[in-house]
C-alpha cells in the first residue's frame, strides 16, 4: 500500500509541479549523469582501447551505475525508515515524482505549439530542439510539428510509463534504476565513434528495460485514443503492423499508436550530428500534420497517464492481496 500511496503522491507533485529548473541541481539524474562522466572516464583509463576492452569497460559501467543507484536508494530509504517512517515516506514521494516527467514533456510541447502559433519558425525549431536528439535548423514547420509529435509518444514510455511500471514494482529504487538505465542509454548509447562498443551494454540494457513498458505504453495510448475523440480501431491496427518497423525493438511503439490515432505519419529520414539517417515512416499518411496535432498528442498523453497510474495500482493491490 505504501508503494502505490508514493506513486500516488509523487504522480500528484509531477502533474501540479512538473520539474522546476531552480532546483535542478538536486534532481537524481544529474547525479546519475555525473556519476557516468566520472565512471566512464576512470574505466577508459583503466581498460585498453581495443573492441574487447571497450566492451568489457562498457559492460562496467553499465552494471555499476543501476545497481549502485538501486542499492544506494533502497539503503537510503531503509535507513531513514528505522530512524522516521514518516521521513522515509516523505522521501519516496518525492523520488516517486523526480521519477516522473510527464508534466515536463507536456509543457516543452506546448511550448513548441505556442512558438509555431504565436513566434517563428526559428524560435520553432529552438523550441523542440531542447526536446529532441536529431539536428532541427533545416526543419520546415511540418518538421517541427512531426518532432515534437513523436517526442511526446516516445517519452510517454521513458518518462512516464517505464519509470511508473517499475514504481508499482519495486517502489522508488526501482523506478530510479529504471532512470539511471535510461540515463546511460541517452550518454552512451551511440552508435558512432566513441560509443560503439563502449556503449553497446548500455543500449542493451535500455532495451530490455523497455520492452515491457514501451508495449504497455502503446496499448495505454491506443485506449487514450478512445476517451480522447481519437480513432482507437486505427491506432492499434498501425501499431500491430508500423511497431518493428525501427532497428530499436521498442523505438516505434508509441509513435505507431500515436500515428494511427492522429491519422498522420510520424518519423522518416532524420538528421543527427550532421548525418542522415533514413527511418522508415510510421502510420498512414491521410493528412498532413498540423499544429493541433501536437495538442491532441498531449491530451492522449495526458489521460494514458492517469489510465497506467490506476491500472498499475490496481495490478499491484491485486497481486499483493494473492501472495499475501
Amino acid at each position: 500500500m505504501n508503494v502505490c500511496i508514493s506513486a500516488v503522491i509523487g504522480f500528484m507533485a509531477d502533474l501540479i509541479l512538473g520539474d522546476p529548473e531552480k532546483i535542478s541541481f538536486l534532481h537524481p539524474v544529474v547525479w546519475m549523469g555525473r556519476a557516468i562522466r566520472v565512471m566512464e572516464s576512470i574505466l577508459r583509463r583503466a581498460f585498453p582501447k581495443t573492441q574487447r576492452g571497450e566492451l568489457i569497460a562498457g559492460g562496467i559501467l553499465a552494471l555499476s551505475i543501476p545497481l549502485g543507484t538501486y542499492f544506494l536508494s533502497a539503503s537510503v530509504l531503509g535507513a531513514l525508515g528505522l530512524l522516521c517512517r514518516p521521513a522515509a515516506m516523505i522521501l519516496s514521494c518525492i523520488w516517486c515524482w523526480q521519477a516522473l516527467a510527464a508534466r515536463n514533456l507536456r509543457d516543452e510541447a506546448h511550448r513548441v505549439y505556442d512558438a509555431l502559433h504565436a513566434s517563428t519558425i526559428e524560435d520553432a525549431r529552438k523550441a523542440v530542439s531542447r526536446i529532441v536528439g536529431r539536428d532541427t535548423a533545416a526543419l520546415d514547420a511540418r518538421g517541427v510539428i512531426r518532432a515534437a509529435v513523436e517526442t511526446v509518444a516516445e517519452n510517454f514510455s521513458d518518462g512516464v510509463i517505464a519509470p511508473m511500471f517499475y514504481m508499482l514494482i519495486g517502489g522508488a529504487p526501482l523506478a530510479l534504476t529504471y532512470k539511471a538505465v535510461n540515463t546511460l542509454d541517452s550518454m552512451v548509447g551511440y552508435k558512432n565513434d566513441r560509443y560503439l562498443y563502449f556503449g553497446r551494454a548500455s543500449a542493451y540494457l535500455d532495451d530490455a528495460a523497455n520492452f515491457i513498458p514501451s508495449r504497455v505504453a502503446a496499448l495505454l495510448l491506443t485506449a487514450s485514443a478512445a476517451l480522447t475523440g481519437e480513432n482507437a480501431k486505427r491506432a492499434y491496427r498501425i501499431w500491430r503492423r508500423d511497431r518493428l518497423k525501427h532497428e530499436s525493438p521498442n523505438s516505434a511503439q508509441c509513435e505507431a499508436a500515436m500515428a494511427g490515432a492522429l491519422g498522420v505519419q510520424l518519423c522518416g529520414p532524420a538528421v543527427y550530428s550532421g548525418v542522415l539517417h533514413n527511418k522508415p515512416f510510421v502510420g498512414d499518411d491521410l493528412r498532413p500534420v498540423s499544429e493541433g496535432d501536437i495538442l491532441r498528442a498531449c491530451r492522449m498523453e495526458a489521460v494514458g497517464s492517469f489510465l497506467g497510474l490506476a491500472a498499475f495500482c490496481a495490478a499491484r493491490l491485486v497481486v499483493m492481496k494473492i501472495v499475501f
